[in-house]
């Protein structure tokens, strides 16, 4: 009889144990703080400092599982040291990636640095001065005091920020496309922020920074902003040089229409349709009218069909005045960037006569519907009231929660467990607008924007049907 097979031994990842000097930014701790770093039981925050200094640690590598991060690294550990001359990070098998003969890099140090300035803040200062507060007012404020808290908000410069949305899972034509257009975008002298993942989210960074080297720029942001449930999935490419992590979906989108001046949407999937239908809701209120925001859907000649698609799905839903919110721009790359310069010098001009920040958009009315944390669970998506005749900006609203509960299935840790517990998320709704979201959905998986390509088949975390 043939001997059996031995079982397969998982494969091993160089790491490095060290203790290093915090760069970039990190205030002095108290004693308080460094404690609740420390502290590894459900109510304190070693296990999230954890889970996203392995995220940075692992920069620029490619995987939307964010198990399968913690699968290589099992014995990863960090600990925030106080010491007489400041802090030290103590980090125990830490992936080798991030290091150089022994040396971490520099960039990744300061990414490192961000993570426990931005954990910190949320669980104890904001707390503590009093930010918790009640509705729409409130929690604008606290996104305000956390991207102020990371110094990224700057008073003293023209409207320049382009926050560009997109898929971590795109073709390389798609990619290679969204390096041209940073491209423009830096020979103009504009600054990116994105998700600060990987595709779509790496490549208008990587574009405009050879524009930006190539005009002699200096002092260029490439500002990623996340939160805790994604990045663990979509790790910080390399050259983000601003790291924020937000501490929910909700206030990560809101930090994006707040500090950017113009929006452009590469071909995605449903995290980027979840952040379409959030700035178009906040768009469509009436008190909103006027305030110009420009929005570009660009992508390749192959892309044609998907925003093609997404624009009915749109129409469909929210109505044909939609459309006047959006430009579509199929492969012209120049255009683009320079139909978002005359539409960031629209905004300059609005807020100089509004007395706006240049550096926040204060004016912008962000409903409640769009701030309120929704937590994914199947009662809930159940819940969800995607039916005619509501407000369209209200519909859109629970739209969003639909798909962001789809992103919660698809990649983040508490979701998939929720889904193999419990089975697939369930979404009702009017006949017509679920049939153009299961088409809508079915694209996506067929042309593999639900998952990175190469992995296991894509099995659906929701289950459509009408009401």
């Amino acid at each position: 009889m043939a001997e059996q097979p031995a079982e397969q031994a998982q494969p091993t990842f160089a790491t490095v144990s060290a203790r290093i000097s915090p760069v970039g930014g990190l205030d002095i701790l108290s004693r308080n703080e460094v404690a609740r770093l420390r502290d590894a039981s459900g109510s304190g925050l070693h296990a999230l400092v954890r889970r996203c200094a392995l995220a940075v640690l692992t920069s620029g590598s490619v995987g939307d599982d964010p198990r399968s991060m913690h699968g290589q690294y099992p014995r990863f550990d960090i600990q925030v040291l106080q010491q007489d001359r400041g802090i030290k990070i103590e980090l125990t098998d830490a992936p080798a990636q991030a290091f150089v003969d022994g040396q971490i890099i520099v960039g990744i140090n300061e990414l490192l640095v961000a993570v426990v300035r931005d954990v910190v803040y949320v669980a104890t200062q904001l707390e503590e001065i009093g930010y918790a507060l009640e509705g729409s007012a409130g929690l604008t404020q606290q996104v305000f005091e956390i991207l102020r808290n990371a110094r990224i908000l700057r008073p003293n410069m023209d409207p320049n920020l382009v926050v560009c949305w997109g898929g971590h899972s795109i073709s390389r034509e798609e990619y290679d496309y969204t390096k041209l257009v940073g491209y423009q975008l830096g020979l103009r002298g504009l600054d990116i922020c994105t998700g600060c993942g990987p595709g779509a989210m790496k490549g208008p960074m990587k574009g405009a920074t050879i524009a930006h080297a190539k005009q002699r720029r200096q002092d260029n942001r490439y500002i990623g902003i996340t939160e805790p449930g994604i990045i663990a999935a979509e790790s910080p490419n390399p050259i983000v040089n601003h790291l924020v992590i937000m501490p929910d979906i909700e206030k990560r989108l809101e930090a994006f229409v707040r500090m950017g001046h113009g929006i452009i949407v590469f071909p995605g999937g449903v995290g980027t349709a979840e952040e379409i239908l959030y700035l178009l809701g906040i768009l469509l209120h009436p008190d909103n009218a006027g305030i110009p925001f420009p929005l570009i859907l660009t992508g390749p000649p192959q892309a044609a069909g998907y925003f093609s698609q997404i624009d009915q799905f749109l129409q469909l839903v929210l109505g044909p005045e939609v459309t006047r919110f959006y430009r579509i721009i199929i492969d012209d790359p120049a255009a683009v960037a320079r139909l978002m310069v005359k539409g960031v010098d629209r905004v300059r001009h609005n807020r100089m006569d509004t007395k706006d920040a240049f550096f926040f958009n204060w004016a912008l009315q962000v409903p409640l519907e769009f701030q309120v944390p929704f937590q994914p669970t199947h009662a809930a998506m159940r819940g969800l009231q995607i039916h005619r005749g509501r407000p369209p900006h209200e519909l859109a609203a629970d739209l969003r929660r639909a798909f962001s509960g789809i992103v919660a299935g698809n990649v983040k840790e508490e979701g998939i467990h929720a889904i193999e517990e419990h089975g697939p998320f369930r979404i009702d709704g009017d006949a017509d607008i679920m049939r153009a979201l299961d088409v809508l959905l079915q694209g996506f998986v067929a042309d593999q924007r639900m998952k990175l390509p190469g992995g296991s088949a894509y099995k659906p975390c929701y289950r459509i049907q009408a009401s």
